[in-house]
């Protein structure tokens, strides 16, 4: 729960800065982009179309790449996966601190839809429930369904879901008030906040799993 709510803050906190510093463009979901390559197309706007198209390919290697790294045999060598995910998604967002606000937004966008795609395809799991950290129309979703079985049929476990998914999506809320605030403050480097928050949650990964492979070695 705390690592969930760690990365819907970084998610949050991105879509602000992207949005802020790079040309209004929310870079973690690709519903928009879609839709506006969809619209350009129609309209014959070719060279506007594609200007949509990096971005949402850049989504897609990133789920490869999420992919990737953990099938069987790449998570033997990687030990954890979910750690070197987090390692690269620091490293990129680290690098696009380092881009001036005078290079194209299409550069940074890319970047960070890329690891958007990374974070959202390897972290899919709150607890016991399918959530999202880059995005919150389904964890508000997920939300008010379990709010409704806790309320209507005074389901426990419903209003423990509803009590998480209400975390996260106030998460999300902060990482984008927080992120929104540090780039006008910071500019193109408040991304590096983001690296903060990552590099908390990698400790905190590290921790957890060393402490149930502890309680798995206790048990045997």
């Amino acid at each position: 729960m705390r690592l969930g709510v760690l990365l819907a803050l970084v998610g949050g906190g991105l879509d602000a800065y992207t949005f802020i510093s790079r040309g209004g463009v929310f870079a973690n979901a690709q519903s928009g982009n879609v839709v506006l390559l969809g619209i350009a197309a129609a309209q014959r706007h070719w060279r506007e179309a594609l200007e949509h198209v990096p971005s949402i390919l850049a989504f897609v290697a990133g789920v490869l790449v999420a992919e990737t790294l953990q099938r069987p045999r790449v998570a033997a060598v990687l030990r954890w996966p979910a750690c070197a995910a987090m390692v690269l998604e620091l490293v990129v967002l680290a690098v696009v601190g380092l881009i001036p606000a005078s290079a194209p937004d299409a550069l940074v966008t890319v970047l960070v839809a890329f690891m958007a795609s990374v974070q959202m395809s390897t972290f899919r799991t709150l607890v016991d429930s399918v959530y999202n950290s880059t995005m919150t129309t389904g964890n508000l979703r997920s939300a008010m369904q379990n709010a409704y079985a806790a309320v209507a049929g005074r389901d426990a476990d419903a209003r423990r879901r509803a009590g998480q998914f209400a975390g996260v999506i106030l998460a999300f809320l902060a990482g984008a008030f927080g992120g929104g605030w540090l780039t006008l403050a910071w500019g193109v480097r408040a991304v590096w906040a983001a690296c903060v928050v990552l590099a908390v949650g990698l400790a905190l990964f590290v921790h957890e799993e060393r402490v149930a492979r502890r309680l798995r070695e206790a048990v045997r």
